[in-house]
């Protein structure tokens, strides 16, 4: 037998493979023992990537509080729909003022967000939400005492000053986490699934609230949680990123790498806000419009299971790989919709095709989301998750009017095919910026070779 440090044989070497994007440990596993040794403590096994996550000291605390605010995120623009037309009369008036409010966010969004990075997220946060508060008590006041129409505007605008609070709870996972990539990993994948949930179960409250109660009181729960969120949020220093005071972050949040980024965030945006009006609209003419929530709540259920799934998985690849994997995903199941629609023509086909769209999802987010943090620069993170977010509300307005033209246009089950193109041209705009961040290190290196 060969000594141990003898050199390896000539021969033909085994063919290199590629590294797999990601394996699983076996502490992702239930392992079940069935003949367990003496002293083995069914408990001693070594713990899962979630209790690992928040076994780290306050981190349990300022997801709580962050959870609390976050979840008036999917009640407001349900509530005042319901406020605004029951006192109005006009459904018009209230998508208006709503979608004011949106814009509105996504202006104002990015500079809220410069001063969380700038002055700290405590001493901007608390004030920033006060006035969003005020701004919807200000709202349910209007409504109530029939002002002129143009004061629903003002007042609704004003609560665009709520910061991103998903950006500052990942911003805090960041500075916590940043010499530990996976558990990064399985935060951003906590906090998308955390959205989903949001956004799944808010406008569930929201219409309980107003349908049980009276029209305002929507408004007044959300606004009475997201100040009692952020209060116990902001409450916990220990885990706050400090503050970049000045211009001490270097780069610019608009380089070539982050705009394709933004870009595919648009995109994505669109598969959302087209995928929930055709859907209402499908669902309308299969005489089932009632039911167009729960189908689309389907769709969050799967992209929220998915995204924790995908926490518990370690990746091995750098998340610039990753994403083309998942786009490709996203563009692929989003075609279910469509032929669900087209081939069965029943709602409950639907449901189905929806859930299993709804997986791509998350992984997708959670991938660009971690890109954005690695490209982002020092001491401007929270800026830049705002901008994803502008991103994304531009997408979402973007694919309703498509979807909407499309809805009025072709047959219900034909519009299913602005989600999916949206999906397609979220993946081209990846590839497209890839090929061309290629081309432009392949001219620098050139002329550096030529410049030596």
């Amino acid at each position: 037998m060969p000594h141990p440090t003898a050199p390896t044989p000539p021969g033909p070497r085994p063919p290199a493979h590629p590294r797999p994007l990601y394996t699983v440990t076996a502490d992702t596993l239930v392992a079940v023992d069935f003949a367990p040794r003496t002293g083995h403590r069914p408990d001693s096994r070594p713990p899962g990537p979630y209790r690992r996550l928040f076994a780290r000291p306050g981190t349990r605390a300022f997801t709580a509080g962050n959870l609390l605010a976050r979840l008036p995120m999917g009640m407001f623009s349900v509530s005042a729909v319901v406020m605004i037309a029951g006192a109005r009369g006009s459904y018009a008036l209230a998508g208006t003022v709503t979608a004011t409010g949106l814009a509105a966010t996504g202006v104002a969004g990015p500079w809220v967000a410069r001063l969380v990075d700038r002055y700290g997220q405590a001493r901007v946060a608390v004030p920033a939400t006060v006035t969003a508060v005020l701004g919807s008590l200000a709202l349910v006041l209007c409504v109530r005492f029939g002002t002129p129409d143009w004061t629903l505007f003002a007042a609704y605008a004003a609560t665009a000053t709520t910061p991103n609070l998903g950006g500052m709870s990942r911003a805090r996972w960041a500075h916590l986490l940043r010499a530990d990539p996976d558990a990064l990993h399985t935060a951003n994948s906590f906090e998308q699934a955390a959205d989903e949930v949001c956004f799944m179960l808010g406008p569930v409250l929201a219409a309980f609230l107003t349908g049980t109660f009276f029209p305002e009181a929507g408004t007044l729960a959300g606004a009475v949680l997201l100040l009692a969120g952020m209060l116990l949020f902001a409450a916990q220093r220990a885990t706050e990123p400090p503050p970049r005071p000045g211009r001490t972050a270097e780069g610019t949040l608009f380089a070539p790498s982050l705009v394709v980024l933004l870009a595919c965030f648009v995109a994505t945006g669109a598969v959302f806000g087209s995928m929930e009006v055709v859907t209402i609209a499908y669902a309308d003419a299969q005489g089932h419009r009632a039911a167009a929530g729960a189908v689309l709540a389907l769709q969050a259920a799967g992209s929220c299971a998915a995204g924790l799934v995908f926490g518990a998985l370690r990746p091995t690849a750098p998340a610039e790989r990753r994403l083309p994997v998942c786009l490709l995903s996203m563009a692929v199941l989003m075609f279910l919709p469509l032929l669900a629609a087209r081939a069965a023509g029943g709602l409950w086909a639907l449901a189905a095709a929806l859930l299993v769209a709804g997986m791509a999802t998350a992984p997708t987010m959670v991938t660009a989301m971690t890109l954005v943090q690695e490209r982002t620069p020092e001491g401007r993170l929270n800026e830049g998750m705002s901008l994803v977010v502008t991103a994304l509300l531009t997408g979402v307005a973007a694919g309703s009017a498509a979807g909407g033209w499309a809805a009025e246009h072709v047959r219900p089950a034909d519009a299913f095919a602005v989600p999916a193109a949206a999906a397609v041209t979220a993946l081209l705009v990846n590839t497209a910026g890839r090929a061309a961040g290629r081309a432009m290190s392949r001219i620098a290196s050139h002329n550096s070779r030529r410049t030596h």
